[in-house]
């Protein structure tokens, strides 16, 4: 029987149905998939002496039992087990919870090595497990589920790899390895899942690291070999036409728009599939890079579709283009969820796409539906791709016969990162915001101050502008100390006037959510107090101030989206962060924002407001 990395973990003893479909759900479906099944990180259980630790920290504490174990039980699964462990000269007060079988383990006099939490003010060792023989000092810790324990996991990794490890074959060729001090395959697979010290789980950690990306990275140019041996449709536009419809546009393209339409064009009319990437900041004019793109698809006799992440967005998207298109005698149709759910709507809709009577679809998740047919597609887009999965993005692309692929996005990707993680893709950024377009003003302020900005927004509006304030969370938590939208709403609505707020989170329906966002886009309100639902396509010009609150509890792509929706006027604009971070993940995120074309960080300045 031929034996490879391939097999299913199936093969190995005691491995039967169930196991089979517990591995599965964890990812590990083959022999390498469990041989790369590498451990989320290590404990280290050598024997610690007092001085040499930290409160808090995981250790392993040895000295003598010094008094009679003392099983305290409640109900029928929880108790509580006390013993006192000397230690030289100390006593620590040691404790296990609903573990109640350790108590067998447990004789007055004995020698005892206690795996734990440590806590230095109380002197007192909360108890995980007895180190009861002497075993690896430095040991893995694995994932594991309800269905399958992690002692099972440990168990079947040192099978597979006794029995398998011969067939480990490297992937790295030996000049690299050589020039980077990267260890083979077989050793790193090794000392990843049985290291004797931190040093070798460290050295291996690094040479995985390098070999996950390399066969990434080998794999993504294999993708992109076959992508540009795949014959495109040859997109062959109306030139003319094209050159009509740019001119005609209200305003004119910048240098950074030329060149990527002109990237794009090319690869419409190349051989070659188009499989491209369009990123830029937030505002650079992606829309209408992508309404181009549509347009000299429809001369050309194709449809084209456009997928939206939500259906504010979508509807905003389609609301445009129809303006847009309207005189060239091309149809839009929007298709979301809400805009088929009427029958006789859908079926009329499903018709004319299906006939070509439809040029441009823009829509939502709803445009993959098993039953949404297109006469001729020539080009699918994707807006916020990030917020689609790799199988949504599948499905649209099998909607025609190999259409031409354009995703965007706005989240800020330095463009060797762009690089990395979009390999089978070709890159284009929009590295200049249109004429007239100011940079938003970034400061970060104390919670303290929140008072402060507060008199600052109502300046504001006294100008005639509009502003936004973000809360992380929609309810009040008894576990976080954030800030929420509701009550935020209601300090909000005390200080500035209930008629001029608006409330908006995604708990609302969809109709309460249309409204309050109508209500701001129209004026009728000033502020719209809000969660992260605003991060994507709202476009008010007239919002000139962002307010996030809790900034540090947000990733940087987040800060990034969410500044986005204010300065998309020509008037001056401004993002005030609000934290009080401690974590030094808090301090990043809320103080740096790299901006998308930018090599080096934006360091967001603090707000000294009197």
């Amino acid at each position: 029987m031929l034996v490879n990395l391939g097999d299913s973990v199936g093969v190995l003893r005691g491995v039967g149905p169930k196991k089979i479909q517990a591995l599965n759900k964890l990812g590990v479906n083959t022999i390498e998939d469990l041989l790369t099944f590498y451990p989320f990180r290590y404990n280290d259980i050598a024997v610690k002496n007092l001085e040499e630790i930290n409160s808090q920290e995981k250790v392993t504490l040895k000295g003598i039992v010094a008094s009679e174990p003392v099983l305290v039980r409640f109900g029928r699964k929880k108790s509580r087990l006390n013993f006192k462990l000397l230690i030289n000269h100390d006593v620590i007060g040691v404790t296990f919870f609903n573990q109640p079988w350790i108590s067998k383990q447990v004789t007055t006099g004995q020698e005892l090595a206690v795996y734990g939490k440590y806590d230095a003010l109380r002197q007192s060792l909360s108890g995980i497990k007895i180190i009861s023989r002497k075993t690896n000092d430095f040991v893995g810790v694995y994932r594991s589920s309800k269905d399958i324990k992690e002692s099972v996991v440990k168990q079947l990794v040192k099978q597979a790899y006794e029995e398998y490890n011969s067939y480990i074959r490297d992937v790295v060729p030996e000049s690299i390895r050589i020039k980077y001090h990267l260890e083979n395959r077989k050793q790193m697979i090794h000392d990843m899942h049985f290291p004797s010290t931190k040093k070798e789980a460290d050295s291996a950690r690094r040479s995985a690291i390098f070999d996950e990306f390399f066969s990434f990275e080998a794999g993504l140019q294999l993708l992109k070999r076959d992508n540009h041996k795949n014959m495109g449709l040859r997109i062959k536009y109306n030139n003319e036409k094209l050159k009509e419809f740019i001119k005609g546009l209200p305003f004119e393209l910048t240098k950074a728009q030329k060149r990527v339409v002109n990237e794009i064009c090319a690869d419409m009319l190349s051989p070659n599939h188009m499989n491209r990437l369009l990123q830029g900041d937030v505002g650079s004019g992606k829309t209408i890079i992508a309404a181009i793109a549509m347009y000299a698809t429809v001369t050309a006799g194709f449809q084209a579709v456009l997928m939206a992440p939500t259906e504010i967005l979508a509807q905003q998207h389609a609301e445009k283009l129809a303006n847009l298109f309207e005189q060239y005698g091309i149809s839009v149709a929007l298709m979301t969820s809400s805009s088929l759910s009427r029958v006789k709507v859908k079926r009329e809709l499903l018709k004319h796409l299906k006939n070509g009577d439809i040029d441009i679809v823009i829509g939502t998740h709803a445009v993959i539906q098993d039953n949404i047919e297109f006469h001729n597609l020539g080009l699918a887009i994707t807006d916020e791709q990030h917020r689609f999965g790799v199988n949504q993005r599948r499905i649209l692309r099998k909607k025609g016969v190999n259409p031409e692929i354009l995703a965007m996005t706005a989240t800020p990707i330095p463009r060797t990162l762009a690089i990395t993680t979009y390999g089978e893709m070709d890159v284009s950024i929009i590295d200049e915001l249109p004429k007239g377009r100011q940079p938003v003003k970034t400061s970060w302020v104390k919670k303290k101050q929140v008072k402060n900005v507060f008199e600052f927004v109502k300046r504001q509006l006294e100008l005639g502008t509009q502003a936004y304030i973000i809360s992380p969370l929609v309810e009040e938590s008894e576990l976080l100390d954030l800030q929420n939208a509701e009550e935020v709403f209601e300090k909000a609505k005390e200080y500035f006037g209930s008629e001029k707020v608006a409330l908006l989170h995604g708990k609302m329906d969809a109709n309460e959510k249309e409204q309050a966002m109508q209500a701001f886009k129209n004026k009728e309100v000033s502020i719209l107090v809000s969660t992260t639902v605003i991060e994507v396509g709202v476009d008010v010009p007239n919002a000139t101030v962002m307010i996030i609150l809790d900034a540090d509890r947000f990733g940087l792509a987040q800060l990034h989206q969410l500044r986005g929706r204010v300065g998309r006027g020509s008037k001056e604009s401004y993002c005030i962060l609000v934290a009080d971070p401690k974590s030094e993940y808090g301090k990043g995120s809320t103080f740096t924002i790299v901006l998308p074309y930018d090599k080096d960080a934006m360091m967001v300045d603090e707000w000294e407001m009197e």
